[in-house]
């Protein structure tokens, strides 16, 4: 099939059925044979979707009535097709012949037509595009609803969070302190002409000036660094494990937050993984077998202790929280068209059940790291405030934050700000009785 087709088949999937990126992209890269064409395959999937609420805000103005549902595959074609005229280095005419030959592969000869009329007339009108951003919503390729809450909740920061959410996001490692230091493997980095510049908040995190495939990484085989995003090195560090401790990683898939923790304290007691989904409990597996680290990993939902859980008190639980994930949109632009206003009450009571569920399973004395890639305060400092006004024996240990924003309840980074992604963390101990 078409590239460009199958860019479009990929789009039409998370428009119309719900699907992530992450569960359709890889079997449409793996139809492809060249290397080339799969990068394109993923680029055109990756900014269609990033760019979705701008590309769309001009289709509407182009057409005279919407697609039916069952040619929304055609539709999404068309997106693809402005994405390459708006966005991508593509020769205009290129672009407008590839995706009208694609239609093609879709079955759906007769909007040959119709697509070529479009994106010409795209290419006609310059002042599309402005008229389009004349809304909020196609300026800033977000929805107008998750618009609203960044407004509500980052007053004098959202167009910038915006702004930060619809750049490319850059590829971070963390480097295996057990394995080699980070200045080190900066300097092996730069022997094979890969520059990278150290983070100053995440003291094993490498940022590469431009991203690679892992199989150029040295040793990466040999488990010497992983990728990782600096923001979500920090729980590691804020956890703070001591030597011959029991820790719980709740939610843990897929496994970068458990190994880190390995890494930064080779002699704790023992590690405990948990998570619902097998199939990236799997990841967690691999992940650790590549880096030469053990651990206890369970499939289980982890706020049904009785299910899975010994009886034995953990001294550290890291709760990296499920979220709407509005911090990290710049690496999975496809929850702007997924995630829903309505999901956000849903996530915040799951989260309000996990904290409930998990902090009787803590010794006293010991400590529980929230963590959320949300940046909305409902998820993060309320959900905060909420639980410490409810449980007695919790107390906050303040965050000195160094970069994000010291919120009255835990510290917030937001998406870009020292090239990190949007993460919220609170540190909670439990006092003894």
């Amino acid at each position: 099939m078409h590239t460009r087709a199958l860019a479009a088949t990929v789009v039409f999937q998370a428009l119309s059925e719900g699907r992530s990126l992450a569960d359709t992209l890889p079997g449409a890269i793996e139809r492809l044979g060249d290397a080339s064409e799969r990068a394109l395959l993923q680029e055109l999937s990756y900014g269609t979707l990033r760019w979705y609420p701008q590309l769309d805000g001009v289709a509407q103005l182009l057409l005279r009535k919407p697609f039916k549902r069952k040619d929304g595959d055609v539709f999404a074609l068309l997106l693809v097709g402005l994405y390459q005229l708006m966005h991508l280095r593509v020769a205009p005419h290129a672009a407008v012949s590839l995706s009208v030959s694609a239609v093609d592969d879709l079955g759906k000869s007769w909007a040959k037509g119709l697509v070529n009329a479009v994106l010409r007339g795209y290419q006609r009108d310059p002042a599309l595009l402005a008229r389009a951003c004349g809304k909020s919503s196609a300026a800033l390729a977000h929805p107008d609803w998750l618009l609203a809450l960044f407004k509500r909740d980052w007053p004098d920061h959202w167009q910038a969070l915006a702004q930060a959410n619809n750049a490319r996001p850059p590829m971070t490692l963390r480097v295996n302190q057990q394995q080699v230091e980070r200045d080190a493997y900066a300097a092996q980095l730069e022997q094979q002409a890969l520059r990278a510049r150290a983070s100053d908040f995440a003291l094993q995190a490498l940022t590469l000036d431009t991203p690679v495939d892992v199989v150029n990484l040295p040793e990466f085989a040999r488990g010497w660094v992983s990728v990782q995003d600096a923001a979500a090195q920090l729980a590691a560090a804020l956890l703070d494990v001591q030597p011959g401790e029991r820790v719980l990683d709740a939610c843990a898939a897929p496994g970068g937050k458990s190994a880190h923790i390995l890494e930064r304290q080779p002699a704790l007691g023992e590690l405990v993984a948990v998570d619902r989904d097998a199939q990236r409990m799997r990841r967690v597996s691999e992940n650790l077998q590549r880096l030469g680290i053990q651990a206890t990993c369970m499939v289980a939902d982890v706020a049904a202790a009785a299910d899975w859980w010994d009886g034995r008190k953990f001294d550290r639980i890291l709760l990296d929280a499920p979220c709407s994930a509005t911090g990290v949109i710049r690496r999975h632009p496809d929850i702007k068209v997924l995630r829903r206003a309505s999901d956000v009450a849903g996530l915040i009571e799951q989260q309000a059940r996990l904290l409930n569920a998990l902090w009787p399973l803590l010794q006293d004395g010991g400590t529980l790291v929230y963590a959320t890639c949300s940046v909305l305060r409902g998820e993060n400092e309320l959900q905060v405030r909420d639980f410490l006004a409810t449980h007695a024996d919790a107390q906050e240990i303040p965050i000195v934050a160094a970069c994000g924003h010291v919120c009255t309840f835990g510290c917030q980074i937001l998406p870009g700000e020292a090239d990190m992604d949007g993460f919220y963390y609170a540190i909670l101990r439990k006092q003894q009785r």
